[in-house]
C-alpha cells in the first residue's frame, strides 16, 4: 500500500497484482524451488483437481501448474486483471494497461524503468500484439 501514491489494492500495477503463490504436496519433484513463471489465480483450481487426480469440470478456466510443479523453470502464460475502468495483460516481459478512455499504458520488466517509464508509443507493434491478446482473453472468459 502506497506505492504510486496510491492507497489500496485496487490497481493494475505490479505491486497491487504480483501474489506470492506457494504449492506444496507429497512427492513434488522439485520442493523448495522457486519458479518466475507469470501464471493467474485461476489456475490453482485446475492445478488441485488434477493432483488430486480429478477430473476438469467444463467451467474450468485456468490452466493446471503442474509443468512448473515438475519444472521451475518451465514457461507460465500471459495473466489478465481487470479493474472497472482498465484492465491488463502480463508476460514474461511486459506489461500492457489499457485505460476505459483508451489511454494504453506499456511497461519492459527487463529494463531497469520497469513500470516507471511507458514506451507505449515507441512499441506498437508490441503494444498491438499485446492488447489482442488481452482482448482475445477477455472475451474468452
Amino acid at each position: 500500500m502506497g506505492e504510486r501514491a496510491i492507497w489500496g489494492k485496487h490497481a493494475l500495477f505490479e505491486e497491487s497484482l504480483r501474489s506470492p503463490l506457494i504449492i506444496r504436496y507429497p512427492g513434488i519433484p522439485n520442493p523448495g524451488s522457486p519458479s518466475q513463471a507469470v501464471v493467474e489465480t485461476l489456475d490453482i483450481f485446475p492445478t488441485l483437481a488434477e493432483l488430486a487426480g480429478l477430473p476438469q469440470p467444463d467451467f474450468v478456466q485456468g490452466l493446471t501448474l503442474t509443468p512448473q510443479l515438475k519444472c521451475p523453470e518451465a514457461e507460465g502464460h500471459p495473466a489478465v486483471s481487470y479493474t472497472g475502468g482498465a484492465k491488463t495483460i502480463r508476460t514474461k516481459s511486459y506489461r500492457l494497461i489499457e485505460h476505459r478512455d483508451g489511454y494504453i499504458e506499456l511497461y519492459d520488466h527487463n529494463s531497469p524503468e520497469g513500470e516507471s517509464s511507458n514506451i507505449a508509443s515507441s512499441r506498437p507493434k508490441i503494444t498491438e500484439s499485446l492488447l489482442s491478446q488481452l482482448n482475445s482473453k477477455l472475451s474468452a472468459k
